[in-house]
Order: C-alpha cells, then structure tokens, then sequence
C-alpha cells in the first residue's frame, strides 16, 4: 500500500508542475475575473481549467480514488472527506494574486486515505519551488529537507495571516483585532502573501515562525498541513483544540509554545463548514 501511495505522490508532483506551466503562461493573457461568495472572491477561467487538468489526469491514473476541488465545490460538488484514498485540490491558490500578476501562486494537492493526511503537494509557479511532505518522510523543497524555525521566544517571531474575502464589517473587526493582538505581543511583525499553501510552506521552511487563519477551506491547507508536520511543526484549531481539515480554521506553528501563544490572542468568529452539507454549499 506504501509504493501505490508513493506512486500517487509521484502523480501529485507531475501534474502540480504540469498545472504550473499553465498557469505561467496564463500570466501573460488577458484574464475573465469572475465573483463567487463575495466581489473579493474572484474566480478565473485557468483556475477552471486547471482544475479540469488536475481532475482529468488523476482519474485516468486512479478510476477509484475520491476528489475535492474547489471550483467542483463552488460548482455544487459536495465537500465530504470519506475513507476513501481522496485528493484534495485547490488548482490556483492566490487567484486575487494571479489576476494582480503578484507573484505568489500555488497548485496544491493534498492526499488523504481514512480521513488521514498522506502526503501533500505545493508548487509556488511563479518561483519555480515545488514543496512536498509525505507522513513519516519529512518535507522537501526542491529536494532539499525543510526543517521549521528554532525560534521559541514570540517576541522574535515573525508571523502570516491572510484577511480573507469576506467584506462583512464584523468580520473584517474581527480579523484587524486579532492581527492588533498578535502585533501588541509584541512580534517582529505580521505578513501576508496572499496564498495558504505557500504561508504553510513558508512555516515549514522557517521562515516564519506560525500563519493561522478563519475563513480558508480545506483544499488551502490540506497540502500544506502535511508539509509543515514532516518539516517539525505543529498544527492546531484557532481555539486550541486539534486541527479539523474541514473547519475552515488552522494555527501552523514551528512550536506548541507560539501556536498556544498566539492562540490566546485570536477572536474567533463562525465560518461555516466545509463539509456542512452533501449539497456543497462551502
């Protein structure tokens, strides 16, 4: 059972940089922008179209396998984490970046078998960095094994957090307190690269020492979880209990000691499930 999740892994890899190249050269077209839950909630015709590459590609390798998208699910697909090997797909993470040409942007395939991470899969497109985790392996970027920061003291830790789509004032409240919060402890700072995956990743490879978020889904995280675990790090809720893929809430940490520290200081506010319904309404 190893060398066939290895075998997937393999496929993850292959067509997260197959994905990427589309990508790349979609940067160079004109883009149709669509909105999906909010006006900052954009959509484009290569997050589509990515997707439908990604899709196409693993059931004609894996006829068997489940799949979680995240235009199938804002299309109507339902959002249900099964026993089921599942891939877990998010084709373009960093649309409102990729419509900006900022240049952070991620293809991230994360992999589960009886609701359990395996092995996860994120290629930063435009930096050409390709970040893999597998469950008992470690975490590489290039091949190269990531290890998270050493730092323990919050005071010296440098942050990511992400404002999210949601335009709702009490929400935006919300976030702006936390992140006043955090920043008061004080920290080195607070940053924002406008991709979950590639903030997990940055996590892994310590270059910040934690990045918690409400409002994402779990085709943000799902790679990006495994990848921060291989590399030593920790992950919780924003509440301090364990990490739930579908919560749409995460705390990636280098440490217990700063995720549990910066936990004390977040608000938490409802987000709906992802796998609230079989009608997909995440």
């Amino acid at each position: 059972m190893a060398d066939l999740w290895q075998d997937a892994m393999d496929h993850a890899v292959a067509i997260a940089r197959k994905a990427g190249a589309v990508i790349r050269d979609h940067l160079q077209g004109e883009m149709t922008v669509m909105c999906k839950s909010s006006p900052a909630d954009l959509v484009t015709a290569t997050d589509q179209k990515v997707e439908e590459l990604i899709m196409a590609s693993i059931m004609e390798k894996f006829p068997t396998h489940s799949l979680i998208g995240e235009e199938s699910v804002s299309a109507g697909q339902p959002c249900i984490l099964t026993d089921n090997p599942t891939w877990i797909i998010d084709p373009l993470d960093g649309t409102t970046n990729f419509i900006h040409r900022f240049p952070f942007v991620a293809v991230s395939i994360g992999f589960a078998v009886n609701k359990e991470l395996e092995f996860g899969v994120v290629y930063s497109c435009i930096e050409d960095k390709m970040y893999t985790g597998k469950r008992g392996k470690g975490a590489f970027c290039n091949g190269k094994q990531l290890q998270v920061s050493g730092q323990t003291d919050i005071k010296q830790s440098l942050i990511i957090t992400e404002l999210g789509s949601s335009r709702d004032a009490e929400v935006v409240r919300h976030i702006f307190s936390s992140m006043q919060k955090i920043l008061c402890i004080p920290v080195h700072g607070i940053r924002c690269a406008g991709s979950a995956a590639i903030n997990m990743c940055l996590v892994a490879a310590g270059a910040a020492e934690a990045y918690y978020e409400i409002g994402i889904h779990c085709w943000d995280i799902s790679a990006g979880a495994v990848i921060v675990s291989e590399a030593g790090g920790v992950l919780m809720d924003v509440e301090g209990g364990p990490l739930d893929l579908m919560s749409r809430r995460v705390v990636a940490a280098n440490s217990k000691s700063v995720a549990e520290r910066i936990v004390k200081e977040i608000e938490a506010f409802p987000a709906e499930r992802d796998d609230v319904s079989e009608a997909g309404s995440a």
